[in-house]
This record gives structure tokens, sequence and C-alpha cells, in this order.
């Protein structure tokens, strides 16, 4: 056998078996901390240490027990110091796979089996192995003793499994020392008030001490599991501490039925804030989901929108090279006396040079790049083919579009130009479109509205999901939103504002954007 000892295991043998003696001097049979400190250090440690622990409780044992050789025996201080520490490691050990979820419920399960283990091998030992069996009722013994092995776990064990998963989730110290300073607060006060009330006062003081229930509820709905964490263990201790207690194996009825309403409470708390923080973390993931996947969304537009930018610039390199030698023809024409071939020749690569460069701007709307959203509507190629239907008025443009991004404004174009389309294919009648660009608080955004002109018609139940089927996708991207309403599709779309520009405080989106009695042009309804 190659038998290695490691030094920081003998130190932490020697630390064990301080705090377990430590924790004996303030407990008693019916809050005993050093089931607490057991449970404790076998989570906190790696199970190569574990031997050291053992090592450690025996002795802590030892000193303990060995005065009262001639009273109990031998065997019983051998064999009763020997096995307590290896079977609640052989239950920390199988409820090893549960740890590593993130619910926390497992604790209480530690909890209960151990006390349960551990009681039930001591009484067993004793009724065993003592020369003359205890006074107590086994089933007494069992309850009482149990009970205070579970709640000194509950003191001790959800502290050292914060500390364990400090780490896990480094923004929850931001939120956490202010409610659990409060918190605490509140709960020493009301145990302090409980240790000053007289003996006889027994009501009062069992008030008092349930009353520390309420600000440990409330931490746990604020922090979840980590104020479950705090609460239950500063409640346990606060109760246990104010027993009065004349000997060691004393026993205070009164204290008992608190502890057992608290114990009861704080297995309540601890399963709560599990399923609070349990939630949390899988809301906030789907959140991280939702914001990727949106963040992917806009970058995959803008990837499209420089694919489209760099082929409406090749195309507009095109249409100048054939300019360039329309002009060469035409002048050598004229040199050659051919003028009116030469002026039929200008006047029709006239005609379609422009239909050219209103296709290639509707590629990719380069005006929009320099002078704005509402240039690039009102005079690129979009608007000659909204003017050659004969259907769609003239915009209603209000506000200031060149504070948004060119991302938004060219999302905003794509969006406005696929609804108009829709509706030209889908509807009949004429079609306005209406949008404002505007400000409230940190964002940014524009309110696109196009509708039929006539108010007394709706649209479709068709070109309504269809609306909302291609528009949705660069909504939701930048933060929007598509609604369908009778006759008319409203789109918004929002982005942070990160400039210092102030601006007069405005009301909300609604007010902002659906401003109705405030002028001809100042309503988008």
């Amino acid at each position: 056998m190659n038998l290695r000892i490691e030094p920081i295991g003998l130190v932490l043998a020697v630390i064990y078996a301080i705090a377990c003696w430590g924790a004996r001097k303030v407990s008693l049979d019916q809050f005993y901390l050093p089931a607490g400190v057991r449970v404790a250090a076998l989570l906190l440690c790696p199970p190569r240490l574990w031997p050291y622990l053992i090592l450690g409780e025996y002795a802590y044992f030892a000193q303990m027990r060995y005065p009262l050789v001639e009273k109990y025996g031998w065997a019983w201080v051998v064999v009763a110091s020997a096995c307590l520490m290896p079977a609640v490691a052989l239950v920390v050990r199988l409820h090893r796979r549960m740890m590593t979820e993130t619910r926390q419920a497992w604790l209480i399960s530690v909890g209960a089996v151990s006390a349960v283990v551990v009681t039930t091998l001591n009484i067993f030992l004793s009724e065993l192995l003592w020369p003359i069996p205890p006074e107590m009722p086994v089933p007494t013994a069992l309850a009482r003793y149990a009970v205070g092995d579970f709640i000194g776990i509950l003191t001790v064990a959800p502290l050292a499994m914060l500390w364990a998963t400090r780490h896990s989730a480094p923004d929850w110290t931001a939120v956490f020392f202010r409610p659990v300073l409060a918190t605490l607060s509140l709960m020493a006060l009301l145990g302090f008030s409980a240790a000053l009330v007289p003996t006889e006062s027994t009501t009062v003081k069992t008030s008092l001490q349930v009353l520390m229930a309420l600000p440990a509820i409330a931490l746990t709905c604020l922090l979840g599991w980590r104020g479950a964490a705090i609460a239950v263990p500063v409640l346990n201790l606060i109760i246990g501490l104010t027993t009065p207690k004349p000997y060691p194996s004393s026993f205070d009825p009164a204290t008992f039925t608190t502890q057992l309403i608290m114990a009861t409470a704080g297995v309540a708390l601890l399963v709560l804030g599990s399923r609070i923080t349990h939630y949390y973390y899988h809301s906030r993931i789907r959140d991280d989901s939702e914001k990727i996947a949106i963040k992917l969304a806009r970058s995959s537009h803008v990837a499209s929108e420089i694919g489209l930018r760099e082929r409406a610039l090749h195309l507009r390199k095109i249409g100048d090279g054939m300019d360039v030698s329309l002009n060469e023809v035409v002048n050598w024409l004229k040199l050659q006396g051919h003028h009116d071939i030469a002026g039929s020749l200008l006047h029709t690569s006239a005609v379609h040079s422009r239909q050219f460069r209103a296709q290639a701007s509707m590629v990719y709307p380069t005006a929009l790049d320099q002078l704005g959203l509402y240039v690039a509507l009102q005079a690129g190629g979009v608007r000659e083919s909204w003017d050659l239907t004969h259907r769609v008025t003239r915009p209603r443009l209000e506000g200031d579009p060149c504070h948004l991004s060119v991302d938004l404004q060219l999302a905003a174009y794509r969006a406005m130009t696929d609804a108009v389309s829709l509706l030209l294919d889908s509807e009949t009648g004429q079609i306005q479109v209406r949008a404002r660009c505007g400000r409230y608080g940190p964002s940014r955004g524009i309110l696109v509205t196009i509708g039929l002109l006539d108010s007394e018609r709706s649209l479709s139940e068709a070109t309504m999901i269809t609306a909302v089927e291609r528009l949705a996708g660069r909504a939701l991207a930048y933060g929007g939103v598509v609604q369908c309403r009778r006759n008319r599709v409203r789109l918004l779309m929002t982005e942070a504002h990160t400039h210092a520009a102030r601006e007069p405080a405005c009301g909300s989106w609604t007010d902002r954007f659906e401003a109705p009695g405030r002028g001809s042009n100042q309503a988008i309804t």
C-alpha cells in the first residue's frame, strides 16, 4: 500500500475538530450544531480529504468521551465515535449526482437523511453497548435528537453551500448586501426582544420568535435560494442561542415547539428559494438566448444590406460607363451630321438611364446613407414605382430620421417597401404611407403606418397574417412590434439612444407617435 499523508489534510482535521468542539459549546440536544458542521465539511471538501475529516471527528470525540469510559465502556466510546462520519459521508456520496443540478432542494434530503441515520446509530449503539440502557424512551429520543441534528444541519450547511457557489453567478452580489443587512437587523431585533421577555410570558416570546420568519420570507422572495441560505440559518441560530440552557443536555419544551415550527418553515423557504432561483436561472437563459437571436438577426440583415450596397454601387458604375459611351456615340453622330438620330438616341438613352438608376436605387438606396430615410423615399426609385401605380398617395413624413442609425433606417425602408408591395398586391384602393421619428427616454425609434386611405374598409385576414409574417423579423431585430388593425399595418422599430443630445421630455411611445388632434400633419392613427 502506498499511503500518502497530505499536510493540508492534517491541518483540516485539526480545524474540523476545533470547529466541532466550539459548536458543541453553544449547542443543545435540541439544537446540535456539530451535526451541521459535519455535513458542511463533507460538502465543502473533496472526497480525497474525507479520511482526514474522519480523523478530525474521532479526535473530537476522543477528548469528549474519554472521561466517560468508566461509565459507558470502551466498546461504546470506540465504536460510536468511529461510525458517524463514515455514515454521513455515505449519505452525501449518494446525493453527489443531485448536486450538479441548479436546484438546491437536495440539501434538505441530505440533512434529513443524515439526521435520521446519525440519531438511529446513536440510539442503537447506546441500547446495545451501554451497561445500563438510557432512561429516555426510544421514540422520544429519536424525535428529539433527530430534530436537533436536522436544525443544526439547516443552520450550517446552507451557509457552506452559499460559500461553495459564490462564483456561480458573479452579478448576484450587486443586489445582495442591502436587503441582507436590513433583514438580518430586523431578525436580530426581534430575537433580542424575545430574549428579554420574562420566562413567564411564553406566548409573547413565542410570537416574537415566529415573527422572525417574516423577514426571512421577504429575503427569500427577493434573492431566491441565496436569500433562504442566509435567512434560515440566522433564524435557527437566533432561536438556538437564546434558548435557556442551564446544562448541555437541558430541554426547553416551549422553545422546542418553536424550533419545530421554524424547521418546517426553513424547509419550505429553502424549497421555495430553490424553485425561485431555478426558474430565474432558466428565464435568464431564455432571455439571453432571445437577445443573442435578435443580435444575430440584426447582423444578418446588416450583412445582406452591405452586399446589396456593393451591388448597387457596381450597377452605378456600369450606368456611368454606359452614359459615357452613349455620349461619345451621340457626339460622333453630331460630327457626322446626323443630328436627328443623335437627338433621338440622346432622348432614349436619358430615359433608359433614369430607369436604370431608379432600379439600381431600389437594390440599395444609396441616398439614405448621406441624406436619410425620408429623402430616399421621396427621391429614389421606390417613389417612381409607387407613382406608376397611381395608388400610393404622397407620404406623410415627420421627425428627423438622421438621428437614427443607418441600420435602423435601412430596416424601416425595407419594411415600408415590403408593406406597400403587399397592400398593392392584396388589396384595392388608395394607400397612404406615414412615418414619424421620435425619442422617449433612452430609446429612439420610428413608427410607420401603411394603410388604406378609405377608413371604412378593413384589411383581409390573409393580408394581416402575411404582413405579420413578412415584417415581424425586421421589427423584432430592432426591438419593435408589428400590429394589424382595421385598415392599416403599424410597425414600430427602436434602438438605444447613445449620443448626448438633450431634448424635451415626452410621454409614452403612443403619446409621441399617435397624437390625435394636433393638426392635420401631426397625427398618425
